[in-house]
């Protein structure tokens, strides 16, 4: 089992609740720990809206449960009306997510009878928000979140095995379910990054030059995402097509493996180069004589599909899955060079900038 941060600061922030209401000498301090269990957030800025959001929730539900009490008393069909009125206006004020903690608040100020119901729906209200702003304290100081290391490190982690089993499924070595299910993980991983980059999207820079140098990386790591897509989709149609790749000419199957072979090296430079553990100018393969050009390798694809047109046994060669496994190459291809223009323009930029936290987690 493993626990993350945000357990470890859902039991502080109740603690700290907790806490605080006995230090204020609170009634029923309970309610403040169940405001902090529903305030913590997985960011900053999450925790920030919460806060605007459950503020007005609980004002309404206060306002709510104030005017039912004195108006039809404490019963409990009074109480359960409110709630429904409680929820309509919520869902109405688009509150939505704090709709819990205003029925909460509803029922806390309702359950009070006697003279003072109103000092005391005040006192429960104020109990209720001690755990909100108790939670956000907590969010903001406790083990701050860092998505952007997370987000790259996942990242790497995630492209390090597709560049593995793309290698494997060229090469005709990876047994077919083990890819199967390989692909149903690593699918699942990319749904998980594009989570840790709205994360880190989120997350507020309060300086003008760090606005500046947020921007960029996140137009990287929006391209970095978009690549190992594109990697992931290229397995894919290798693992789809593999009868079909299997059945190529030799030597047309070996120009396919090198050329994937090169790329997926190029892939795993850039990663480097952008932890700044590669020279910027390395990986311009694409002005160098040795490797085949974009058009070259078009030109030896469509030459392959016509000679393969023309062979009588077409059961041992579709043209037309070929085509698949080309689009998906090319496509690839042009992503990594669009990634690799936008790490030299970054770094050129912002050569100075470092992040040691990731410099520390990567290599």
């Amino acid at each position: 089992m493993k626990l993350g941060a945000r357990v470890f600061k859902t039991g502080v922030a109740i603690v700290f609740a907790l806490f605080l209401a006995e230090l204020l000498h609170l009634p029923s301090p309970v309610f403040a720990g169940i405001a902090a269990i529903f305030a913590i957030q997985p960011s900053i800025y999450r925790s920030y809206l919460t806060i605007l959001e459950q503020v007005q929730g609980n004002l309404i539900g206060a306002v709510v449960a104030v005017i039912f009490g004195l108006l039809f008393g404490h019963h409990i069909v009074a109480i359960g009306i409110a709630a429904i009125i409680v929820i309509g206006l919520m869902i109405k004020f688009k509150l939505e997510k704090s709709v819990t903690l205003a029925l909460v608040t509803v029922v806390a100020i309702m359950e009070v009878q006697g003279d003072e119901f109103l000092m005391f729906g005040l006192i429960r209200f104020a109990t209720v928000m001690v755990g909100v702003f108790a939670a956000f304290v907590v969010n903001l100081v406790f083990i701050p979140p860092r998505y952007e290391v997370k987000l790259f490190t996942t990242i790497n982690s995630l492209q390090d095995d597709i560049i593995r089993w793309t290698r494997l499924a060229v090469r005709q070595a990876s047994e077919h379910t083990s890819t199967k299910m390989a692909l149903t993980k690593l699918n699942n991983r990319i749904a998980d990054v594009d989570i840790l980059y709205s994360f880190y999207k989120e997350e507020r820079s309060y300086f003008r030059n760090r606005k500046y140098v947020k921007a960029r990386k996140l137009v990287v790591y929006r391209q970095m995402i978009v690549t190992s897509k594109k990697s992931l989709e290229l397995l894919n149609r290798l693992h789809k097509h593999e009868n079909e790749l299997g059945n190529l000419p030799d030597q047309f199957r070996l120009m396919i493996q090198e050329r994937l072979d090169f790329l997926l090296t190029y892939h795993e430079q850039l990663l480097l180069k952008y932890t700044g553990k590669l020279k910027p100018e390395h990986s311009q393969w694409s002005q160098h004589d040795e490797y085949l050009q974009r058009n070259e390798v078009m030109e030896i694809f469509i030459k392959q599909i016509a000679l393969a047109q023309e062979l009588e046994d077409e059961e041992e060669f579709s043209s037309y899955h070929l085509l698949y496994i080309l689009s998906r190459i090319l496509d690839y291809e042009e992503n990594l060079e669009h990634l690799d223009t936008l790490i030299v323009s970054y770094r050129s930029y912002h050569s100075k900038e470092k992040n040691e936290d990731l410099e520390e987690e990567f290599y």
